[in-house]
């Protein structure tokens, strides 16, 4: 079996088969237009002739050998997306080029002027050969020869131009240089004085060597200074243990090694100290008022004075010295005086240690400032040097110079010179009638394809399937007009039963009677979205079907604004349902019969306000009165979209019927009775599409009818689709 796919592909070629079909005099006509278009403009053509010329552009061979091709005759760009090959196209295409090339030819337009600058370039094209230092000029002509000389013209007047070019920079730097290069040769001076002067502010000789020694020197005086920091250290440490081993001072040391070292202070410390022992064996054997002893006492004192005064003398006056120092053992002299060296050398490696500090830090600030030194020395001696050879170039540039004056080569050499062409390159005729028929056919199919997209009629039972999105109960074939537009064959299931379209409306009521499950259906509502969908017709041949089937049917034609039934059966409408529901008639004697077993209430007179008449308790109560007497009831009302006669007749009945005629209604309109349908919540049964062509979704055709069943999604009923054999 074919897949979704195939079917797909295939709906999709008849929908477009069917567009070309119906608009196929649109799509010829434009397709024989565009080609006859593309033909007549193909011959009316002139004959175009292209002539070519090559350029290479070079390096000039004096300009590399003198070194001065970055000044004169520069070929590289001055930016990284620049190229000279670029730069050479401009120039070509410039106006002082082009001009001279007009003028030495004498080139005139079609009026006999001389031709425009703007009309020279639409005919001439340069450009670079990728990947070399090519240019390629092409000029379009209708004169084979004319198209020649100008290619071959413009590329000697460019040769010309670039060789003048090179010679005019030349004398331009050589003018140049020789203002310039007295003022270079000025500034040398000037750096050279500015780096003697330099020098002797600062009296450097060689700032690279005096920075060695420094740093030597540097390094020998933090040498001595740790050396004298550990020899004063080690001289703190054995002062500290001499004193706390004396229990003295470093000043009480000097002063006991001084007064011991005094010759009369120890002369009258010996005699003080045998007047005391005296005084104390006198004072064993005599009271103190005797005149030995108040003599001893008065000699101790006398002695005591002599002490002090004499300690004084050398100590200072207000000090007082402990009698049991005055006089020491020689081991603590010894300790003491050593204390006291210990001192002195204390006091030498610490001057020792303040100046070699004053040293290194006179070294080490001298050593500092040679950096700066040294970059001012750099910076003078930079500029002198950017002096120097600005001279030196400039010297030898003004000699380079004077030689490229005197060349007569350029930067551009002639590759190929331009030939006369043979053969046009204008029209191209095969081409041109080939693209203009796939044109055509484009255009032609394109423009079919337009006025269908214009067109929002539904088409197809797909699109309608897709917007509505109801069950499918049945598809009715087209039935062939009459004369004067009417259907030749109103109730074909009544006078055609074997036609195909008696088939449809039998599947039709098939179907239907499968859409309730937990009711019989009784009554049911037959309306569409507008006008000419063929409501009428589908309601008038479906009662025909129920009826034929045996049941008591009853069609109510409801449509107050385009009643149709009594044109469809052929009844007077003199009184009808508006009586019925006025009171002026009743169920039992106002319906006609029209068929065995179906009877027609047609819709008599219409009321000014239709709406009021169906909204009312007299149409719920025949509505009622009808489901009741009848087996089945019909009500045939105004489409959806027109008046809300359906929306407020579909309160009362079991379920809707929706009519769809593809090719009447259109997407607006289909999607607006959806709207309005679920809005108002009637439970609709289904959709019948009226008027299906062949070569559709659900095609049908005179003579025998095979059946294809399908499964419907909506209501898992199977749909025929037929088809003849």
């Amino acid at each position: 079996m074919p897949s979704n796919e195939e079917e797909q592909d295939a709906v999709d070629l008849r929908q477009y088969s069917h567009t070309l079909k119906k608009y196929w005099l649109v799509t010829a006509t434009v397709m024989f237009s565009v080609f006859g278009l593309t033909a007549l403009a193909t011959f009316s053509q002139k004959k175009v002739y292209q002539a070519k010329g090559k350029l290479v552009l070079k390096q000039s061979e004096t300009s590399s050998l003198t070194g001065l091709r970055q000044r004169v005759g520069e070929l590289s760009g001055l930016t990284l997306a620049s190229s000279p090959v670029d730069t050479g196209v401009e120039i070509i295409s410039s106006n002082p080029m082009v001009k001279k090339t007009i003028n030495k030819l004498e080139l005139k337009d079609k009026y006999g002027q001389p031709l425009k600058i703007e009309d020279f370039l639409k005919n001439l094209k340069v450009k670079g050969i990728r990947g070399t230092d090519v240019m390629e000029l092409t000029y379009r002509s209708t004169n084979a020869k004319e198209a020649t000389d100008v290619i071959n013209t413009l590329m000697k007047t460019y040769l010309e131009n670039n060789i003048l070019t090179n010679r005019t920079e030349a004398k331009s730097v050589k003018e140049l240089l020789s203002k310039e290069l007295p003022q270079i040769e000025s500034r040398v001076v000037e750096a050279e004085v500015a780096l003697r002067r330099f020098k002797d502010a600062n009296r450097v000789v060689s700032l690279e060597e005096e920075a060695r020694v420094g740093v030597e020197a540097l390094q020998d005086l933090l040498s001595q200074i740790n050396r004298a920091k550990a020899q004063l250290e080690g001289v703190k440490n054995r002062s500290a243990a001499l004193q706390s081993k004396l229990k003295l001072t470093t000043q009480q040391a000097v002063k006991l090694s001084t007064l011991s070292q005094s010759p009369g202070v120890q002369q009258v410390v010996t005699e003080y100290q045998k007047v005391q022992d005296e005084l104390a064996v006198a004072r064993t054997r005599l009271t103190d008022e005797n005149p030995i002893v108040k003599n001893l006492i008065g000699k101790e004192q006398a002695l005591r004075k002599q002490i002090e005064k004499r300690v004084g003398g050398i100590v200072g006056s207000g000090q007082s010295i402990p009698e049991q120092n005055l006089q020491i053992g020689q081991l603590k002299q010894t300790l003491t005086e050593e204390l006291v060296k210990s001192e002195i050398d204390r006091l030498a490696l610490a001057n020792q240690v303040g100046v070699l500090q004053k040293a290194f830090l006179s070294s080490q600030a001298r050593l500092r400032m040679l950096p700066q030194l040294e970059q001012r020395q750099q910076a003078l001696e930079r500029r002198l040097q950017v002096a120097k050879t600005t001279y030196q170039q400039a010297f030898k540039q003004l000699q380079e110079v004077e030689v490229l004056e005197k060349q007569k080569i350029g930067n551009v050499r002639i590759v190929s010179q331009a030939l006369t062409p043979e053969k046009p390159i204008s029209p191209k005729i095969a081409l041109n009638l080939v693209l203009g028929g796939f044109l055509g056919i484009l255009l032609g199919i394109g423009t079919a394809l337009l006025l269908e997209a214009m067109d929002k009629s539904l088409k197809t039972v797909k699109e309608v399937k897709r917007l509505l999105d109801y069950p499918l109960l049945g598809a009715i074939p087209h039935l062939s007009l009459s004369h004067k537009g009417k259907s030749s064959l109103e109730i074909p299931i009544r006078d055609k039963p074997d036609s195909s379209a008696s088939a449809a409306f039998e599947m039709l009521m098939t179907n239907l009677d499968f859409t309730l499950s937990d009711k019989e259906l009784r009554v049911i509502l037959v309306t569409s979205s507008v006008p000419n969908e063929g409501k009428s017709f589908v309601a008038a041949n479906l009662a025909t079907a129920k009826a034929q089937m045996g049941q008591r049917v009853l069609l109510i034609d409801a449509d107050m604004r385009r009643p149709r039934q009594q044109e469809i059966w052929g009844l007077p409408n003199l009184t009808g349902l508006s009586q019925v529901l006025a009171g002026k008639g009743d169920l039992q004697t106002t319906p006609q019969q029209a068929f065995m077993n179906l009877d027609v209430l047609t819709s008599g007179a219409i009321p000014p306000h239709p709406l009021a008449l169906m909204n009312s308790q007299p149409m719920a109560t025949l509505i009622e009165s009808a489901g009741t007497k009848y087996d089945f009831v019909i009500i045939d009302t105004s489409p959806v979209t027109l008046s809300a006669e359906a929306q407020v007749l579909g309160k009362w009945v079991d379920g809707m019927l929706l009519v769809v005629r593809p090719g009447v209604v259109d997407v607006d309109a289909v999607t607006a009775t959806k709207s309005l349908v679920e809005h108002s919540g009637h439970r609709v049964l289904g959709m019948v599409v009226n008027g299906q062509i062949a070569n559709s979704d659900y095609s049908y055709y005179p003579g025998k009818v095979n059946y294809e069943h399908q499964v419907n999604e909506k209501t898992q009923i199977k749909l025929p689709t037929i088809r003849v054999s």
